[in-house]
Protein backbone atom coordinates (compact mmCIF):
# COMPACT_ATOMS: atom_id res chain seq x y z
CA UNK A 1 0.00 0.00 0.00
CA UNK A 2 1.45 3.37 -0.99
CA UNK A 3 1.75 6.33 1.37
CA UNK A 4 -0.31 9.43 0.61
CA UNK A 5 1.66 11.84 -1.54
CA UNK A 6 2.92 15.03 0.07
CA UNK A 7 2.06 16.78 -3.19
CA UNK A 8 -1.64 15.98 -2.69
CA UNK A 9 -1.98 18.99 -0.35
CA UNK A 10 -1.18 21.39 -3.22
CA UNK A 11 -3.93 22.84 -5.38
CA UNK A 12 -4.31 21.81 -9.00
CA UNK A 13 -2.90 25.18 -10.09
CA UNK A 14 0.09 24.89 -7.78
CA UNK A 15 0.82 21.41 -9.12
CA UNK A 16 0.60 22.62 -12.72
CA UNK A 17 3.27 25.18 -11.81
CA UNK A 18 5.43 22.73 -9.84
CA UNK A 19 5.60 19.82 -12.31
CA UNK A 20 7.65 21.63 -15.02
CA UNK A 21 9.86 22.94 -12.22
CA UNK A 22 10.54 19.37 -11.10
CA UNK A 23 11.33 18.31 -14.66
CA UNK A 24 13.83 21.16 -14.98
CA UNK A 25 15.37 20.38 -11.58
CA UNK A 26 15.97 16.82 -12.76
CA UNK A 27 17.83 18.07 -15.83
CA UNK A 28 19.99 20.34 -13.67
CA UNK A 29 21.30 17.43 -11.58
CA UNK A 30 24.12 16.93 -14.06
CA UNK A 31 24.96 20.61 -14.13
CA UNK A 32 25.88 20.00 -10.50
CA UNK A 33 27.34 16.50 -10.68
CA UNK A 34 29.40 16.51 -13.85
CA UNK A 35 31.58 19.40 -12.66
CA UNK A 36 32.81 17.20 -9.80
CA UNK A 37 33.26 14.23 -12.14
CA UNK A 38 35.47 16.33 -14.42
CA UNK A 39 37.62 17.51 -11.51
CA UNK A 40 38.01 13.93 -10.22
CA UNK A 41 38.31 11.89 -13.41
CA UNK A 42 38.75 14.23 -16.39
CA UNK A 43 36.50 15.12 -19.32
CA UNK A 44 36.58 11.77 -21.16
CA UNK A 45 35.64 9.77 -18.09
CA UNK A 46 32.89 12.28 -17.26
CA UNK A 47 31.32 11.59 -20.66
CA UNK A 48 31.24 7.86 -19.95
CA UNK A 49 29.71 8.45 -16.53
CA UNK A 50 26.93 10.53 -18.11
CA UNK A 51 26.26 7.85 -20.72
CA UNK A 52 26.05 5.08 -18.13
CA UNK A 53 23.98 7.23 -15.76
CA UNK A 54 21.22 8.10 -18.25
CA UNK A 55 21.24 4.80 -20.14
CA UNK A 56 20.82 2.88 -16.89
CA UNK A 57 17.81 4.91 -15.72
CA UNK A 58 15.83 6.46 -18.60
CA UNK A 59 14.35 3.24 -20.09
CA UNK A 60 13.03 2.31 -16.63
CA UNK A 61 11.48 5.60 -15.66
CA UNK A 62 10.12 6.10 -19.19
CA UNK A 63 8.20 2.83 -18.91
CA UNK A 64 6.89 3.81 -15.47
CA UNK A 65 5.46 7.07 -16.82
CA UNK A 66 3.92 5.33 -19.84
CA UNK A 67 2.04 2.97 -17.53
CA UNK A 68 1.03 5.70 -15.09
CA UNK A 69 -0.50 7.92 -17.80
CA UNK A 70 -1.85 5.15 -20.02
CA UNK A 71 0.06 5.85 -23.21
CA UNK A 72 2.05 2.65 -23.65
CA UNK A 73 2.78 1.85 -27.28
CA UNK A 74 5.47 0.92 -29.78
CA UNK A 75 5.46 3.95 -32.10
CA UNK A 76 7.18 7.33 -32.42
CA UNK A 77 4.19 9.10 -30.86
CA UNK A 78 4.76 7.12 -27.66
CA UNK A 79 8.44 8.08 -27.72
CA UNK A 80 7.63 11.77 -28.16
CA UNK A 81 5.09 11.75 -25.33
CA UNK A 82 7.71 10.16 -23.11
CA UNK A 83 10.23 12.89 -23.89
CA UNK A 84 7.70 15.53 -22.82
CA UNK A 85 7.61 13.94 -19.35
CA UNK A 86 11.34 13.21 -19.05
CA UNK A 87 13.79 15.04 -16.79
CA UNK A 88 16.27 14.81 -19.67
CA UNK A 89 14.04 17.05 -21.79
CA UNK A 90 12.30 19.60 -19.54
CA UNK A 91 9.78 21.82 -21.34
CA UNK A 92 10.97 25.05 -22.96
CA UNK A 93 14.49 24.89 -21.51
CA UNK A 94 15.02 21.90 -23.83
CA UNK A 95 12.49 23.06 -26.41
CA UNK A 96 11.68 19.94 -28.42
CA UNK A 97 9.44 20.52 -31.44
CA UNK A 98 7.92 17.37 -32.94
CA UNK A 99 6.80 16.32 -36.43
CA UNK A 100 4.94 13.05 -37.00
CA UNK A 101 4.94 11.66 -40.55
CA UNK A 102 3.25 8.41 -39.52
CA UNK A 103 3.42 5.98 -36.58
CA UNK A 104 6.90 4.82 -37.59
CA UNK A 105 8.50 8.02 -38.90
CA UNK A 106 8.99 11.32 -37.15
CA UNK A 107 11.39 14.16 -36.49
CA UNK A 108 12.19 16.57 -33.72
CA UNK A 109 14.28 19.69 -33.49
CA UNK A 110 15.28 21.90 -30.60
CA UNK A 111 14.36 25.56 -30.95
CA UNK A 112 16.25 26.14 -27.71
CA UNK A 113 18.72 23.79 -26.05
CA UNK A 114 19.62 25.09 -22.61
CA UNK A 115 22.19 22.34 -22.16
CA UNK A 116 23.97 23.41 -25.35
CA UNK A 117 24.08 27.04 -24.25
CA UNK A 118 25.57 25.88 -20.95
CA UNK A 119 28.46 24.00 -22.58
CA UNK A 120 29.22 26.14 -25.66
CA UNK A 121 31.36 28.57 -23.62
CA UNK A 122 33.46 25.55 -22.52
CA UNK A 123 34.63 24.86 -26.07
CA UNK A 124 34.01 22.54 -29.00
CA UNK A 125 35.29 19.40 -27.25
CA UNK A 126 32.59 19.73 -24.61
CA UNK A 127 29.93 20.42 -27.24
CA UNK A 128 30.91 17.31 -29.21
CA UNK A 129 31.03 15.31 -26.01
CA UNK A 130 27.43 16.19 -25.14
CA UNK A 131 25.85 16.37 -28.60
CA UNK A 132 27.66 13.37 -30.11
CA UNK A 133 29.25 11.06 -27.53
CA UNK A 134 26.46 11.26 -24.95
CA UNK A 135 23.40 11.80 -27.16
CA UNK A 136 23.88 8.86 -29.54
CA UNK A 137 23.76 6.03 -26.98
CA UNK A 138 21.34 7.74 -24.60
CA UNK A 139 18.75 8.54 -27.29
CA UNK A 140 18.88 4.85 -28.24
CA UNK A 141 18.44 3.93 -24.58
CA UNK A 142 15.42 6.22 -24.23
CA UNK A 143 13.81 4.68 -27.32
CA UNK A 144 14.52 1.20 -25.94
CA UNK A 145 11.63 1.60 -23.48
CA UNK A 146 9.21 1.82 -26.43
CA UNK A 147 10.67 -0.05 -29.39
CA UNK A 148 14.10 -1.67 -29.67
CA UNK A 149 14.04 -1.26 -33.45
CA UNK A 150 13.98 2.51 -33.24
CA UNK A 151 16.84 4.65 -34.51
CA UNK A 152 17.27 8.30 -33.52
CA UNK A 153 19.71 9.89 -35.96
CA UNK A 154 20.91 13.48 -36.52
CA UNK A 155 20.11 15.58 -39.57
CA UNK A 156 22.35 18.26 -38.11
CA UNK A 157 23.69 18.97 -34.65
CA UNK A 158 26.29 21.12 -32.89
CA UNK A 159 28.96 22.36 -33.01
CA UNK A 160 26.86 25.01 -34.72
CA UNK A 161 27.89 26.33 -38.12
CA UNK A 162 27.29 29.23 -38.34
CA UNK A 163 27.68 29.93 -34.62
CA UNK A 164 24.08 31.18 -34.25
CA UNK A 165 22.44 28.36 -36.23
CA UNK A 166 18.77 27.64 -35.49
CA UNK A 167 17.25 25.28 -34.73
CA UNK A 168 20.06 24.07 -32.49
CA UNK A 169 19.71 20.51 -33.80
CA UNK A 170 17.36 18.28 -35.82
CA UNK A 171 16.88 14.51 -35.63
CA UNK A 172 14.91 11.76 -37.37
CA UNK A 173 13.15 9.05 -35.38
CA UNK A 174 12.43 5.93 -37.43
CA UNK A 175 11.15 2.51 -36.44
CA UNK A 176 11.79 -0.24 -38.98
CA UNK A 177 11.64 -4.00 -38.57
CA UNK A 178 14.82 -4.26 -40.66
CA UNK A 179 16.81 -2.31 -38.06
CA UNK A 180 18.85 -4.32 -35.54
CA UNK A 181 17.51 -4.22 -32.01
CA UNK A 182 19.11 -1.77 -29.62
CA UNK A 183 21.39 -3.81 -27.37
CA UNK A 184 20.47 -4.51 -23.77
CA UNK A 185 22.09 -2.24 -21.18
CA UNK A 186 23.64 -4.35 -18.38
CA UNK A 187 23.14 -1.85 -15.56
CA UNK A 188 19.38 -1.79 -16.21
CA UNK A 189 18.99 -5.01 -14.23
CA UNK A 190 20.79 -3.49 -11.25
CA UNK A 191 18.80 -0.25 -11.32
CA UNK A 192 15.56 -2.20 -11.84
CA UNK A 193 16.27 -4.08 -8.61
CA UNK A 194 16.25 -0.80 -6.65
CA UNK A 195 13.53 0.11 -4.19
CA UNK A 196 12.96 3.28 -6.27
CA UNK A 197 11.95 1.35 -9.37
CA UNK A 198 9.66 -0.95 -7.37
CA UNK A 199 7.94 1.89 -5.51
CA UNK A 200 4.17 1.72 -5.84
CA UNK A 201 2.27 5.00 -6.09
CA UNK A 202 -1.46 5.70 -5.85
CA UNK A 203 -3.42 5.19 -9.05
CA UNK A 204 -4.89 8.24 -10.76
CA UNK A 205 -8.57 8.84 -9.97
CA UNK A 206 -10.39 8.66 -13.34
CA UNK A 207 -13.32 10.67 -11.95
CA UNK A 208 -11.24 13.67 -10.90
CA UNK A 209 -11.83 16.86 -12.94
CA UNK A 210 -9.37 17.16 -15.82
CA UNK A 211 -7.32 14.72 -17.87
CA UNK A 212 -6.56 11.46 -16.09
CA UNK A 213 -3.98 10.32 -18.64
CA UNK A 214 -2.15 11.16 -21.89
CA UNK A 215 -3.92 8.61 -24.08
CA UNK A 216 -5.16 11.30 -26.48
CA UNK A 217 -3.25 12.98 -29.31
CA UNK A 218 0.34 14.13 -28.98
CA UNK A 219 0.42 17.81 -28.01
CA UNK A 220 2.86 20.45 -29.21
CA UNK A 221 3.38 21.54 -25.59
CA UNK A 222 1.90 19.83 -22.57
CA UNK A 223 -0.64 21.99 -20.76
CA UNK A 224 -0.09 20.64 -17.27
CA UNK A 225 -3.10 22.62 -16.08
CA UNK A 226 -5.33 20.39 -18.23
CA UNK A 227 -4.48 17.34 -16.12
CA UNK A 228 -6.55 16.49 -13.08
CA UNK A 229 -5.29 17.09 -9.56
CA UNK A 230 -4.89 13.34 -9.12
CA UNK A 231 -2.90 12.99 -12.36
CA UNK A 232 -0.61 15.89 -11.46
CA UNK A 233 0.13 14.38 -8.06
CA UNK A 234 1.12 11.11 -9.74
CA UNK A 235 3.23 12.93 -12.34
CA UNK A 236 5.06 14.91 -9.64
CA UNK A 237 5.84 11.74 -7.69
CA UNK A 238 6.98 9.93 -10.84
CA UNK A 239 9.28 12.83 -11.78
CA UNK A 240 10.89 12.64 -8.32
CA UNK A 241 11.42 8.90 -8.83
CA UNK A 242 13.07 9.70 -12.16
CA UNK A 243 15.65 11.72 -10.22
CA UNK A 244 16.22 8.95 -7.68
CA UNK A 245 16.59 6.31 -10.41
CA UNK A 246 19.08 8.58 -12.14
CA UNK A 247 21.00 8.77 -8.86
CA UNK A 248 20.99 4.98 -8.43
CA UNK A 249 22.51 4.75 -11.90
CA UNK A 250 24.94 7.62 -11.18
CA UNK A 251 26.06 5.86 -7.99
CA UNK A 252 26.87 2.71 -10.01
CA UNK A 253 28.92 4.69 -12.51
CA UNK A 254 30.83 6.48 -9.75
CA UNK A 255 31.40 3.27 -7.75
CA UNK A 256 32.91 1.60 -10.82
CA UNK A 257 35.59 4.30 -10.87
CA UNK A 258 36.25 4.59 -7.13
CA UNK A 259 36.42 0.95 -6.03
CA UNK A 260 39.31 1.60 -3.65
CA UNK A 261 38.26 5.08 -2.61
CA UNK A 262 34.83 5.13 -0.96
CA UNK A 263 35.55 8.59 0.45
CA UNK A 264 35.97 10.03 -3.04
CA UNK A 265 32.70 8.45 -4.21
CA UNK A 266 30.83 9.87 -1.24
CA UNK A 267 32.42 13.29 -1.74
CA UNK A 268 31.28 13.47 -5.39
CA UNK A 269 27.75 12.39 -4.51
CA UNK A 270 27.58 14.81 -1.56
CA UNK A 271 28.78 17.80 -3.57
CA UNK A 272 26.33 16.92 -6.36
CA UNK A 273 23.45 16.82 -3.89
CA UNK A 274 24.46 20.06 -2.17
CA UNK A 275 24.51 21.96 -5.47
CA UNK A 276 21.19 20.71 -6.82
CA UNK A 277 19.55 20.89 -3.37
CA UNK A 278 20.10 24.63 -3.15
CA UNK A 279 19.13 25.40 -6.75
CA UNK A 280 16.01 23.22 -6.55
CA UNK A 281 14.95 24.86 -3.29
CA UNK A 282 15.26 28.33 -4.76
CA UNK A 283 13.16 27.42 -7.79
CA UNK A 284 10.43 25.71 -5.73
CA UNK A 285 10.30 28.63 -3.29
CA UNK A 286 9.92 31.22 -6.06
CA UNK A 287 7.50 29.18 -8.19
CA UNK A 288 5.03 28.62 -5.36
CA UNK A 289 5.45 32.05 -3.78
CA UNK A 290 6.23 30.62 -0.34
CA UNK A 291 7.17 32.88 2.58
CA UNK A 292 10.86 33.66 3.17
CA UNK A 293 10.84 32.46 6.76
CA UNK A 294 11.20 29.25 8.78
CA UNK A 295 7.71 28.06 7.84
CA UNK A 296 8.47 28.62 4.16
CA UNK A 297 11.75 26.73 4.46
CA UNK A 298 10.04 23.76 6.09
CA UNK A 299 7.44 23.77 3.33
CA UNK A 300 10.17 23.79 0.68
CA UNK A 301 11.84 20.85 2.45
CA UNK A 302 8.56 18.96 2.48
CA UNK A 303 8.15 19.46 -1.29
CA UNK A 304 11.81 19.02 -2.25
CA UNK A 305 12.58 16.07 -4.58
CA UNK A 306 15.30 14.93 -2.18
CA UNK A 307 12.52 13.99 0.25
CA UNK A 308 9.87 12.74 -2.21
CA UNK A 309 7.82 10.79 -3.09
CA UNK A 310 6.32 9.93 0.29
CA UNK A 311 6.14 6.23 -0.61
CA UNK A 312 9.94 6.22 -1.04
CA UNK A 313 11.26 8.73 1.53
CA UNK A 314 9.80 8.69 5.04
CA UNK A 315 9.20 12.28 6.19
CA UNK A 316 6.79 13.91 8.61
CA UNK A 317 6.24 17.67 8.88
CA UNK A 318 5.08 18.98 12.24
CA UNK A 319 4.32 22.60 13.06
CA UNK A 320 7.92 23.65 13.73
CA UNK A 321 10.08 20.75 12.57
CA UNK A 322 10.48 18.03 9.97
CA UNK A 323 11.42 14.45 10.82
CA UNK A 324 13.13 11.91 8.56
CA UNK A 325 13.09 8.18 9.27
CA UNK A 326 14.78 5.14 7.73
CA UNK A 327 13.16 4.44 4.36
CA UNK A 328 13.62 2.68 1.00
CA UNK A 329 15.67 5.67 -0.14
CA UNK A 330 18.26 4.80 2.51
CA UNK A 331 18.35 1.22 1.24
CA UNK A 332 19.13 2.50 -2.28
CA UNK A 333 21.75 4.96 -1.07
CA UNK A 334 20.02 7.88 -2.79
CA UNK A 335 20.03 11.51 -1.72
CA UNK A 336 18.58 11.40 1.78
CA UNK A 337 21.10 8.73 2.79
CA UNK A 338 23.85 11.35 2.41
CA UNK A 339 22.27 13.70 4.97
CA UNK A 340 22.60 13.47 8.75
CA UNK A 341 23.32 15.71 11.74
CA UNK A 342 27.01 15.25 10.87
CA UNK A 343 26.46 16.00 7.17
CA UNK A 344 23.96 18.84 6.94
CA UNK A 345 25.36 20.91 4.05
CA UNK A 346 22.54 20.00 1.60
CA UNK A 347 19.93 21.08 4.15
CA UNK A 348 21.79 24.33 4.83
CA UNK A 349 21.79 24.97 1.08
CA UNK A 350 18.03 24.44 0.96
CA UNK A 351 17.10 26.77 3.81
CA UNK A 352 19.58 29.43 2.66
CA UNK A 353 17.88 29.43 -0.76
CA UNK A 354 14.70 30.55 1.02
CA UNK A 355 16.58 33.22 3.00
CA UNK A 356 20.34 33.31 3.69
CA UNK A 357 19.64 34.22 7.33
CA UNK A 358 18.00 30.83 7.96
CA UNK A 359 19.87 27.85 9.39
CA UNK A 360 18.91 24.20 9.71
CA UNK A 361 19.45 22.60 13.12
CA UNK A 362 19.59 18.81 13.00
CA UNK A 363 19.45 16.27 15.83
CA UNK A 364 19.27 12.48 15.81
CA UNK A 365 21.08 9.55 14.25
CA UNK A 366 22.58 8.94 10.82
CA UNK A 367 19.25 7.71 9.38
CA UNK A 368 16.63 9.09 11.79
CA UNK A 369 16.81 12.80 12.45
CA UNK A 370 14.82 15.95 12.99
CA UNK A 371 15.43 19.38 11.49
CA UNK A 372 14.29 22.73 12.82
CA UNK A 373 14.81 26.02 10.99
CA UNK A 374 15.98 29.06 12.93
CA UNK A 375 16.60 32.66 11.92
CA UNK A 376 19.99 34.26 12.54
CA UNK A 377 21.39 37.76 12.26
CA UNK A 378 24.10 36.76 9.81
CA UNK A 379 23.52 35.98 6.13
CA UNK A 380 25.23 32.77 5.03
CA UNK A 381 27.58 32.88 2.06
CA UNK A 382 26.46 30.82 -0.92
CA UNK A 383 28.09 27.39 -1.03
CA UNK A 384 30.52 26.80 -3.88
CA UNK A 385 28.54 23.69 -4.91
CA UNK A 386 25.41 25.81 -5.40
CA UNK A 387 27.36 28.44 -7.32
CA UNK A 388 28.68 25.74 -9.66
CA UNK A 389 25.16 24.51 -10.41
CA UNK A 390 23.96 28.08 -10.95
CA UNK A 391 26.33 28.43 -13.89
CA UNK A 392 23.57 26.73 -15.88
CA UNK A 393 20.99 28.98 -17.46
CA UNK A 394 18.40 26.58 -16.07
CA UNK A 395 18.94 27.95 -12.57
CA UNK A 396 17.31 31.26 -13.56
CA UNK A 397 15.05 29.97 -16.34
CA UNK A 398 11.56 31.48 -16.55
CA UNK A 399 8.74 29.41 -18.06
CA UNK A 400 6.27 31.08 -20.40
CA UNK A 401 2.59 30.36 -21.06
CA UNK A 402 2.01 28.44 -24.30
CA UNK A 403 -0.93 27.06 -26.24
CA UNK A 404 -1.13 23.28 -26.28
CA UNK A 405 -2.04 22.16 -29.79
CA UNK A 406 -2.68 18.60 -31.03
CA UNK A 407 -0.06 17.40 -33.49
CA UNK A 408 -1.42 15.51 -36.49
CA UNK A 409 0.32 13.45 -39.15
CA UNK A 410 1.82 15.64 -41.88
Amino acid sequence: MSTKSRYAALSRGELATLVPELLLIGQLIDRSGMAWCISSFGREEMLQIAIEEWAGASPLYTKRMQKALNYEGVDVITIFKGLQLDIGAPPQFMDFRYTVHDRWHGEFHLDHCGALLDVEPMGEDYVRGMCHDIEDPTFDATALATNRRCQVRPIHRPPRTPADRHPHCRWTVIIDESYPEVGFIPQLDVVAASRAYRTELDSIDPDDDGLADYSGPLRSDLDFGAFSHSALVRIADEVCLQMHLLMVSFNLAIAARTKDDAALAESIRYKTLTGIAGVAAGRIHRALGLPADASGALRVLELHPMLNPAAYVSVNLDRDHLSVRTSPAHDDGTWVSLVSPAADRPLQAIVAAVDPHLRAELAGTETDWTVRVVETDTAAEEFSEVAVCKISGGASWVFEDRRSLPLTVV
